[in-house]
């Protein structure tokens, strides 16, 4: 796979980590905000990176790419972020070509999820595509790679049930509030910052709670207003932070911010609290804890629950496995006939070449040469030559450098 690009000696690597390896701590100091992302792509365009796509999330940060040594991947992502190269050597994953390939299909059909089935990244993934497109970044190779696992993504959620049933983080939240908290439909929730986790988390709340004390904030109060206008909610101005905090029996905080927003130093309670947060890095300071009446809870955690829906998901997992490796399959024979396609082009030359040669020699020879027949017939010997040469460099168990090299040695054709 090597050399797919036309630039010599670049591999195609996935380097990155995930909630596998590293816990949110560690997470954290690899996230990547938007302008972190923007920061990284204009670095990998000066650096001559030829095609990447990054994804960001709150469960991992990976990067898909060509590189002449994944290094120079794993430094464009430790230079855009707050973790190290030793941390990054503790807890991240490399892999390389086929295994790369396989790693991105996993994710993008959500089989390599946090919670199974879950569809949220490849969102991600489109949306990382146009962006390294824009600069000139996505190579056809991948915009290839990227459209055959946005098919597999497709087919998996339409012809399996692994994303059936009701479970993804935000469900999970509010399954643990409800099963926590007593008399939920009486009690005031406050949730701060309305990114994607956030909305869905309302969503969930206001569906199965039946609560209409839910307050939100955001920094950018529109956002909040936008969201709460779907469900009829009350928003609150960012500087009523604090006093909201102190109504509160149960505190969701669910921003982007690389910092924690909430410590002890900002609550001044006057009743238990708990606390949910669902940000990546951690955006609830551990030393809240400390304060009598308060309670802990954070996105790992939750991500941990298990139930009959997992489980009966797991079951279509042989299912989904076997839609992508069909779709893997017909994408390693669109690499693998990309790779040889320049060298059948060369054949087929070399060969009219000597078809034409020996038509002059056999014009001049013969005096009732049959121009047309002779030409029918030589063009029918070469299609099938180059046919035969085709099927052999598709075939399964060709080793398609050495056969390349062997035919360009044979017929000359770099001469």
């Amino acid at each position: 796979m090597d050399n797919n690009t036309g630039l010599k000696h670049t591999t195609f690597y996935a380097i990155g980590l995930s909630y596998k390896k590293a816990d949110a701590e560690m997470r954290g100091k690899f996230s990547l905000d938007e302008k972190s992302k923007e920061n990284l792509l204009f670095q990998a365009k000066n650096e001559g990176i030829e095609a990447l796509i990054l994804t960001s999330t709150c469960n991992r940060t990976e990067i898909y790419g060509f590189a002449q040594h994944p290094f120079q991947l794993i430094k464009l992502l430790c230079e855009n972020s707050q973790g190290t190269v030793e941390d990054f050597q503790k807890v991240a994953h490399v892999y390389k070509n086929k295994e790369a390939i396989n790693h991105l299909f996993r994710v993008g059909t959500g089989l390599d999820s946090q919670i199974l089935g879950d569809f949220e990244i490849i969102s991600q993934i489109k949306n990382s595509f146009v962006a390294s497109k824009k600069l000139g970044l996505a190579n056809a190779y991948i915009e290839r790679l990227v459209n055959a696992v946005i098919q597999a993504s497709k087919r998996v959620k339409n012809e399996t049930e692994i994303s059936s049933g009701a479970t993804s983080v935000s469900f999970a939240s509010v399954q643990y509030i409800m099963n926590n908290v007593e008399e939920i439909g009486s009690k005031n929730i406050l949730l701060f910052g309305t990114g994607k986790i956030g909305r869905n988390t309302c969503e969930n709340l206001v569906k199965h709670t039946k609560n209409d004390h839910i307050v939100l904030i955001n920094r950018t109060k529109e956002k909040a207003e936008k969201i709460a206008g779907k469900f009829n909610l009350i928003v609150k101005e960012y500087a009523d932070l604090q006093l909201e905090i102190q109504k509160a029996d149960v505190l969701i905080v669910a921003t982007g911010a690389q910092n924690p927003t909430i410590d002890a130093g900002v609550l001044n309670l006057k009743k238990p609290l708990l606390i949910l947060d669902l940000s990546i890095p951690k955006n609830v300071n551990e030393n809240v804890s400390s304060i009598n009446g308060v309670s802990l809870v954070h996105l790992d955690y939750l991500s941990q629950v298990t139930d009959e829906t997992i489980e009966k998901r797991k079951l279509h997992i042989p299912a989904a496995e076997a839609i992508i490796n069909e779709i893997i399959t017909e994408f390693m024979s669109w690499t693998k006939a990309r790779k040889f396609a320049p060298t059948i082009h060369s054949l087929k030359e070399k060969l009219a070449l000597i078809k034409q040669s020996e038509l002059n020699y056999q014009r001049k020879k013969l005096d009732n040469f049959n121009e047309e027949q002779a030409e029918i017939i030589s063009n029918r010997i070469i299609q099938k030559i180059t046919t035969h040469f085709a099927n052999h460099l598709k075939d399964e168990g060709t080793m398609v450098d050495e056969s390349i090299e062997w035919i360009e040695k044979v017929f000359r054709l770099n001469n």
